[in-house]
């Protein structure tokens, strides 16, 4: 779905009217000029949904600026540019913000490559340290590359160059409840348990969430992610969601969904009580092969 634009906004309208406007304004004239301003306001905002190589690709639209929700794979840098400049007919360095929701292939790989393209500044959760770091970094690096290249063929998409630095160079590091360096209306919010640094980021004006990798849907189902490194963590940026009651979750795999439409008791009830981790897997099959689960 391409350039789906702000669920609510009459009620939204109404609602400022009915308890502000018409209590300060007895002219109908300047009545309707603020609705008019205000809902032109509304609708400079536009959001593209790409599909990319293994994930959806969200491009936000402004007349002077345009963001991305996230830093895609290394296989999607031309896509995204071939987007700007041929769908939109504007030029790359109207692109000013990426946002690194995490650390994983389908949602950095391609954010270095993307600025050094377009100068456009990347931002991320102001965690410390790195997520790939030290030894078992690097194999968790090659592992969730190798890991992206099984979903793209599961896909059916040709075998593409997903490789990209392990360790994010960002230009703004954001803590929880700021907002996005010139998107004002979008504010980040630090939603752990997939990884240490998940953001989500909430546009207040729409009441439009992106979760990124939170949860996808699975045959119909909304289902927690894999891995789920910190199941605490996890529970308590679920219920923080359900607390916001956006109108629309937006996923980075299968697209937006109402929020009245998530089961979120199910997905409580799926989510894991202990880590479930790569190391965990193996382990756990290694154990099978052997037959050393009893």
């Amino acid at each position: 779905m391409d350039g789906f634009f702000m669920p609510k906004i009459y009620r939204l309208i109404s609602s400022t009217l009915s308890t502000h406007l018409f209590l300060r304004f007895t002219n109908w004239s300047d009545v309707l000029c603020i609705y008019l301003s205000f809902a032109n306001l509304m609708t400079q905002m536009q959001i593209h949904f790409i599909e990319g190589y293994i994930q959806q690709i969200y491009l936000v639209e402004y007349p002077d600026r345009l963001l991305l929700l996230d830093g895609c794979t290394r296989a999607d840098v031309d896509v995204v540019c071939d987007y700007i400049r041929n769908q939109l007919s504007r030029s790359l360095s109207d692109l000013k913000l990426i946002v690194v929701t995490h650390m994983h292939p389908d949602h950095a790989g391609g954010a270095h490559i993307l600025r050094a393209r377009t100068g456009a500044k990347i931002a991320t959760a102001n965690i410390d340290g790195h997520w790939y770091s030290g030894i078992d970094g690097i194999l968790m690096h090659w592992s969730d590359i190798f890991l992206a290249l099984w979903v793209a063929g599961r896909k059916n998409k040709a075998r593409k160059n997903l490789w990209y630095d392990r360790k994010l160079q960002a230009d703004y590091y954001l803590s929880d409840k700021e907002f996005l360096p010139e998107f004002s209306q979008w504010q980040v919010l630090h939603t752990p348990g997939h990884t240490d640094r998940d953001l989500s980021l909430y546009n207040q004006t729409t009441q439009q969430l992106y979760v990124a990798d939170l949860f996808v849907k699975v045959k119909g189902q909304c289902i927690p992610p894999y891995p789920v490194f910190y199941p605490n963590r996890y529970r308590n940026s679920l219920q923080r969601i359900k607390e916001i009651k956006p109108t629309h979750i937006i996923l980075a795999h299968q697209g937006e969904l109402p929020f009245n439409e998530i089961d979120f008791t199910r997905l409580e009830q799926l989510a894991p009580t202990v880590p479930v981790t790569h190391w965990r897997s193996i382990k756990a099959k290694t154990k099978k092969a052997l037959g050393l689960n009893n």
